[in-house]
């Protein structure tokens, strides 16, 4: 049997110097969102002049992060503050996991019902009432710990969610102990697409519609494997029964950019590649449509992963300095509002399709 010593010790993220500072103070912790099995701790950021009938996006830290720490790093406060969501983060305790790390690995916590998967969905439906939020558009995601634990969200509890995005994470169902989290993050051998959608679908009796998802992964990730992210597009592509072709395109800022169709033709799971990119969240910290700020774990690239996921959900918009004159969309509220879909052409108009889509997303002028 091998020894957990070094196993556990692998599974921690050291702590980014200097984070607590930056976002000291705009979480407030709030008590009473119900039984809360997993024993985690609920924080939210509200900004007082949001609308009525507010978005909420659910924000999960990685291993030996605060909530704080990473909410305001990726951008999420800054986010929120402008454009008028409300952010909620579970947090959690070094009791339940000593380098506080989501037990996204531990059966006991990532079942409906129970443990800290429990806790997150009670943490939800206590926010949306506290808060007069609209239900109908519920978000999440998560880095690395918490990316897989977006994962277990989105598949035990996929109606309370509109979308989710998975950065740096791991699929559900593949691990139930921290053996098996660390043989899942190198990832060696991935599952088959159908075992790995089969298991999304046992995990509730939930048949539909799902959450569209968006996966971002480094490809210079050696701790969490970029097979990880393509199993969790992988898994899925099967839940939604996304079996077409992707389409796919080279972004100006130098990502890969992979969409899948559900079969009523609307996106359904987008694929993110960032070249270079290590363990972490990319982030643009200034410039037009810039948040949060660099740190070990949200390395500045160039490429703001929070705003172009709140972008995808519709629940922010570009600045007028990052489009031509005339071109600013207008900001889109609907819960399942996406960017135009990128339908199937003729051969040779592969490229104008994908550009056309892209453009509707904002993502070239």
């Amino acid at each position: 049997m091998p020894r957990l010593g070094p196993t556990v010790a692998a599974l921690r993220m050291p702590r980014m110097p200097g984070a607590d500072a930056a976002g000291a103070g705009r979480l407030r912790t709030v008590a009473g969102s119900g039984s809360n099995p997993g024993r985690l701790v609920m924080k939210v950021h509200a900004p007082v002049d949001r609308g009525p009938g507010a978005a909420l996006v659910v924000v999960l830290h990685g291993c030996t992060q605060t909530a704080e720490e990473y909410a305001a790093a990726a951008g999420w406060l800054d986010l929120a503050d402008r454009f008028g969501f409300v952010v909620m983060t579970p947090e959690q305790a070094r009791p339940n996991n000593p380098n506080l790390c989501f037990n996204w690995f531990q059966p006991g916590d990532i079942r409906r019902g129970a443990g800290e998967a429990e806790s997150i969905a009670q943490m939800i439906a206590h926010t949306v009432g506290a808060y007069d939020l609209d239900a109908s558009r519920v978000f999440i995601t998560g880095l690395s710990a918490g990316g897989a634990m977006t994962s277990v969200m989105l598949a035990t509890y996929p109606e309370l969610f509109a979308g989710g995005a998975i950065v740096a994470g791991l699929p559900f169902g593949v691990a139930a102990s921290v053996p098996e989290a660390m043989e899942a993050m190198a990832m060696t051998a991935a599952p088959s697409a159908a075992t790995l959608g089969a298991a999304v679908r046992g995990a509730s009796a939930h048949a539909g519609p799902w959450p569209t998802v968006s996966v971002w992964h480094g490809q210079a990730d050696r701790v969490v494997r970029p097979a990880a992210g393509e199993a969790v597009a992988a898994q899925w592509r099967a839940v939604h029964g996304a079996t077409g072709p992707a389409q796919t395109a080279r972004t100006p800022d130098g990502r890969d950019f992979l969409v899948w169709l559900a079969p009523d033709g609307e996106p359904a799971v987008e694929l993110h590649r960032v070249p270079g990119l290590g363990h972490g969240a990319p982030v643009r910290a200034t410039g037009p449509n810039g948040c949060g700020h660099a740190s070990l774990y949200t390395p500045e690239t160039g490429v703001s992963s929070s705003f172009e996921i709140a972008l995808g959900w519709g629940l922010v918009e570009r600045d007028a300095a990052a489009a031509p004159s005339g071109t600013r969309p207008p900001p889109r509220p609907a819960a399942m509002e996406r960017p135009a879909p990128v339908r199937p052409g003729p051969a040779d108009g592969v490229s104008r399709v994908i550009n056309d889509a892209l453009r509707a997303a904002g993502l070239l002028q």
